[in-house]
């Protein structure tokens, strides 16, 4: 029987349904004023006409009022222009829950990297062996992040979760019912969460998702590819940043991430009891009923008890499931045993911590810090430091550091930011008391440039009561020229004999972590994704030359101008000359929600990243390998596109644009987030103080997705003028890792409405910038054309363009609310008489917009 299309299944699953549904939501009596339902489609419609007409959004909002109000007050204008946003936000809501609900119709869960289609392939080609041999050491590590681009209050998650279950189930009661609960229920957050609002936003996926979705993909491999027996390996690791991620935070303290933790670890006591409460349903014979008893008062009290509560330990809850799977073996036939063996995998997988808890901070307040504790330590003379220490050498610096230990008291020091740092380390030590060492055992170095940077971290964590750390010193490599030297500073770092203790003391294993969004806003799109890739052959190289099981971990973000896209392909078409024992990726935003926020999804994401891996050890990846031609011409692409994007980015009008044209200065406003949109307080805007993320998703905001494309046009042109175009293509049929970094590229131009913005070419500052991203665009399109042979965008990927083409259409209002709202606040400001109160206003429907465009992209930052 022949399998209907993606795109068919995706049109009869998703596209008709939401129109049913959606038809249903613009009916139903939410305001009692005026019919927003009935004017929102209206609306809907001037703008796509509008558009098509080469109107900009002043005109297509003024032309609507003309059209279908009767001369309305600026006030009704307003209140008509925040109920349509209102509306809008919504319908993105109700479009996810029913994509969501489609998902595990749309998306082939058994297909090609999924669990099923890699046992099968393996058998098929008599690999079983070496499948078990590398899923015996192979793991993945999703690392959820609370960076600010979206988290829908707690009430409205549990309405998506309940509309997912009411869609799939077609009850148009409850679906009618639940759509009016949305209607009233608030998204907007009057004040900024803190970083334990956002960690126990996470935890809910933690608890609700992953704990399943894991647990799930680690029964299926225990019993259908080791047929039951031990694997002895963990395989999937969850990686939590919330609470412990400090790096220009100043709201995480050390009181957050003691109680992060806690909270990780109660929520997973709570997993495991309503597991446990389960089991003793069905296992109520022989003496079995009373053993499991004992089991679950221990958790209850644990969780509900915890200060009064005999300590429960991960041993004695593992010793005691492990007893009763012995008996129900030996004496009971193995019945429930599939349930049992359920929660001893889950057990093994999340412990008694759930998610392991980073701890993030810059290597430059790592400087700041130890200048204030050797200028202290020289004061109180400990004779930890030399009086002379500062003016040494950094070689010198780095071999008294390298000797560096003791026990700092970080009551004594009058920086904040140094006892603040100083007690993290101190917090590391009690949660591994509290919850195991995997529970935090990871110190993340951002910004770092060079071996001192890591020693003066190093140093640190030793000076803490703590001569052999059980911690992982993990450098961040972000920037382009910090990664073209990485290498060199892993070496200085082997070639250390404290430091090379040090790992041999964890398993002869370095975990490196390499900044794709930061490298992109620095480097521009085809030189970051160039610049990591090369910068972990040399790391991988030079890892091995000392015998080091070197570890990647991606610090990705959802749109591909911060390394997202189609994650799992990147990962698949790495060569052999990449170390991949194990794949550790950041995850954040939208791309929690979209990627993993349901089961289905979950898990069959989870299942991609395990066939990635799979595919480049067992397939013959030396497909992935670079010709010297193809390498040739993929470093000329990334030089050209690298002075392209450089030049772009040191145009007198780049930041001026950035912050008077785009919503940059509204993320701040807007709530969604306990970090602030740039490092420093400056008034003025500066470059590096920029975050990744803002910086993303305004030009996402925009329509123009800058980073996802700047500079792949102009590289390409450079080949297409000397008549020597066929390189490029060579390099395109030849590398799977170029061919991702195209697809991706796409999917940011597919996102790109130019006509949205192009009333900014008529601007007296700003038209000739403007005009310099349109042609980049139109030029990128032309050639990316050429190279694929497609004649549209996404061409080979027809439900994902589908998706993309409906939620665009879904906010297409709201950007042109938003447009015309951000020309009002331009035209207040330089008519000179600012009048406040409007001016708040049309500032308020600016941030207003965010969400709903943030929440449609999925992946926008």
């Amino acid at each position: 029987m022949a399998r209907i299309p993606k795109i068919e299944r995706f049109n009869e699953n998703v596209l008709a349904k939401y129109q049913i549904y959606n038809s249903i939501f613009m009916t139903l009596p939410f305001d009692t004023i005026t019919n927003t339902g009935v004017l929102l489609p209206l609306f809907s419609e001037v703008c796509e006409k509008g558009y098509d007409a080469h109107k900009n959004p002043t005109e297509i909002v003024e032309n609507f009022f003309n059209l279908y109000q009767d001369n309305p007050s600026e006030k009704e204008k307003h209140d008509l222009l925040f109920r349509f946003i209102q509306y809008i936000e919504r319908q993105v809501v109700l479009f996810d829950a029913i994509e969501d609900a489609a998902f595990p119709v749309v998306n082939n869960m058994d297909g090609r990297g999924t669990l099923r289609s890699i046992k099968e392939e393996a058998q098929a080609k008599g690999q079983l062996e070496e499948l078990k041999e590398y899923l015996r050491r192979f793991k993945i590590r999703p690392t959820l992040t609370a960076h600010p681009t979206q988290f829908y209050p707690g009430t409205v998650l549990g309405i998506i979760h309940d509309l997912d279950k009411a869609i799939r189930g077609n009850d148009s009661a409850r679906i009618k019912k639940l759509l009016a609960q949305l209607g009233k229920t608030a998204f907007f957050k009057k004040e900024k969460p803190t970083p334990y609002d956002e960690a126990v936003s996470l935890i809910w996926y933690l608890e609700n998702v992953f704990y399943h979705s894991a647990g799930t993909i680690y029964n299926y491999i225990q019993q259908n590819i080791f047929e039951g027996e031990d694997m002895e390996n963990d395989l999937i690791n969850l990686g939590f940043w919330p609470g412990g991620d400090r790096d220009g935070n100043p709201f995480v303290t050390t009181e957050t991430t003691l109680k992060v933790a806690k909270r990780l670890r109660k929520t997973v006591l709570i997993n495991y009891y309503r597991d446990i409460r389960n089991l003793k349903r069905r296992i109520t014979f022989g003496n079995l009923q009373e053993k499991i008893g004992v089991l679950e008062t221990a958790l209850y009290d644990n969780f509900y008890y915890a200060k009064t509560a005999e300590p429960l330990s991960i041993e004695t809850l593992m010793n005691g499931l492990l007893e009763v799977k012995e008996e129900l073996i030996a004496e009971h036939q193995s019945l429930f045993l599939e349930e049992l063996q359920n929660l001893i995998n889950k057990v093994k997988i999340f412990g008694f911590h759930f998610a392991t808890l980073d701890i993030r901070q810059d290597s430059r307040i790592h400087h700041k810090v130890l200048t204030d504790v050797v200028r202290k330590s020289i004061a109180l003379g400990l004779n930890i430091f030399p009086e002379n220490y500062e003016s040494l050498s950094d070689q010198e610096q780095i071999e008294i550091l390298s000797k560096a230990n003791g026990k700092l008291d970080p009551s004594v020091f009058e920086e904040d930011i140094t006892r603040a740092t100083l007690e993290s380390i101190y917090a590391i030590k009690t949660i591994q008391e509290k919850n195991g060492e995997r529970a935090a055992n990871r110190y993340i170095i951002s910004n770092n440039g060079n071996e001192l940077n890591v020693m003066e971290t190093f140093a640190l964590i030793r000076l803490c009561d703590w001569e052999l750390p059980t911690v992982d010193v993990i450098p961040l490599f972000e920037t382009v020229p910090d990664l073209q030297v990485a290498h060199q500073v892993m070496e200085s770092l082997y070639s250390s004999p404290v430091y090379m203790a040090h790992l041999k003391r964890r398993g002869m294993k370095q975990t490196i972590m390499l900044g794709f969004s930061d490298g992109t806003k620095d480097g521009g799109y085809l030189m970051a994704n160039w610049g990591i890739f090369k910068a972990k052959e040399a790391l991988t190289e030079v890892s091995r030359k000392y015998d080091v099981k070197v570890v990647f971990f991606d610090g990705r973000g959802g749109p591909p101008a911060r390394g997202g896209g189609n994650t799992n392909q990147f990962y698949a078409s790495l060569g052999p000359t990449v170390e991949d024992e194990e794949i550790q990726l950041t995850v954040q935003g939208q791309t929690i929600s979209s990627n993993f926020g349901t089961l289905d999804s979950c898990q069959y994401n989870l299942e991609q990243l395990l066939g990635a891996g799979v595919e480049n050890e067992l397939t013959n990846n030396e497909g992935n390998l670079f010709s010297a031609e193809n390498k040739e011409t993929m470093q000329n692409l990334a030089d050209t596109s690298y002075q392209a994007y450089v030049d772009f980015k040191n145009h007198p009008k780049f930041l001026p644009y950035l912050e008077h044209m785009s919503t940059l200065k509204y993320y701040g406003k807007a709530n969604i987030g306990s970090r602030p949109s740039k490092r420093s307080k400056s008034a003025t805007l500066d470059f590096g103080d920029l975050r990744a993320i803002p910086f993303v998703g305004s030009w996402s905001q925009l329509k123009q997705n800058v980073p996802g494309f700047y500079g792949v046009g102009t590289a390409l042109k450079v080949y297409e003028d000397k008549g020597e175009f066929d390189k490029v293509i060579s390099l395109y049929k030849g590398s799977p890792f170029f061919r991702t970094l195209v697809g991706n590229s796409m999917m940011s131009l597919t996102k790109s409405f130019f006509e949205l913005t192009a009333y900014m070419k008529e601007d007296e500052q700003y038209g000739a910038f403007w005009d310099i991203i349109h042609d980049e665009y139109l030029l990128t399109k032309r050639l990316l054309f050429k190279l694929t042979g497609y004649s549209e965008l996404m061409q080979n990927e027809p439900a994902g363009k589908a998706s993309i083409d409906i939620r665009e259409n879904i906010v297409l209002p709201l950007l042109t609310i938003q447009q015309y709202a951000l020309k009002k606040i331009q035209e207040i400001q330089r008519g000179g008489n600012v009048d406040v109160d409007e001016l708040e206003v049309y500032e308020k429907m600016v941030t207003r917009s965010l969400f709903g465009n943030i929440n449609a992209s999925r992946n926008s930052a």
